[in-house]
């Protein structure tokens, strides 16, 4: 199986070379790594969290027209190449398909204690120092504006919503980045994440003080 993980590493590496800095292979080391340190605290397949975890954003919707078929299949598709488990692959399938945040409406059709595992790895990149740089690179990629003040944040959206919006970088914080604090599915995800959060909330502080001129 450690062979499966480093031809699944050096897979992922190469399939993501040439993407946007927030979604590249480093993106998926940290979430990897993270997942790693949670699973070790919980009772599950440390195999299907590691294989999950690499997986996970092989194709994201968001880089193929909003299809999320695509990353599923692809990630299935290479482990069937590596002989893998049927049940495995179906596993991590299931764990790709429901991982996404989706505008925090979307109701997962499948769980397990990996895919809580993944997911919270997955949110707590999206938080703390690392989410504020990941959220402004996105927000460049996508040519948004960093703020308006005439842009209210769109709060409860709808999946399809949620995929179409072209809010501001700002305005994605309380969208989704400041509600994942509390979204979290494991106790050693819940306690990485509130550090995360308040480190957030103290960059919006300081961000609104300098928009204002400290009038």
């Amino acid at each position: 199986m450690q062979n499966i993980i480093e031809k699944t590493i050096v897979f992922v590496q190469k399939e993501l070379q040439h993407n946007e800095s927030g979604h590249d292979w480093f993106h998926i080391e940290r979430v990897y790594n993270t997942a790693v340190t949670i699973a070790k605290k919980e009772a599950c397949d440390l195999t299907v969290v590691k294989l999950a975890a690499l997986l996970h954003d092989i194709a994201d919707s968001k880089f193929h027209n909003g299809d999320e078929s695509v990353g599923p299949e692809k990630a299935a598709g290479f482990l069937e190449s590596l002989a893998v488990d049927p049940e495995i692959i179906e596993h991590v399938k299931k764990i790709i398909e429901n991982i996404s945040f989706k505008g925090g409406n979307f109701e997962k059709n499948f769980h397990s204690k990996e895919l809580d595992v993944v997911q919270d790895a997955d949110r707590l990149d999206a938080i703390g120092a690392i989410g504020i740089a990941r959220a402004f690179n996105y927000g460049g990629y996508k040519n948004r504006i960093i703020y308006d003040p005439a842009q209210q944040p769109k709060m409860n959206m709808t999946k399809e919503e949620y995929k179409n919006s072209n809010g501001t970088t700002i305005n994605h914080f309380y969208e989704k980045l400041l509600l994942l604090k509390d979204r979290m599915n494991t106790e050693t995800g819940i306690q990485m994440a509130q550090q995360r959060h308040n480190y957030m909330e103290g960059f919006l502080n300081e961000f609104f003080d300098e928009w204002k001129g400290y009038l």
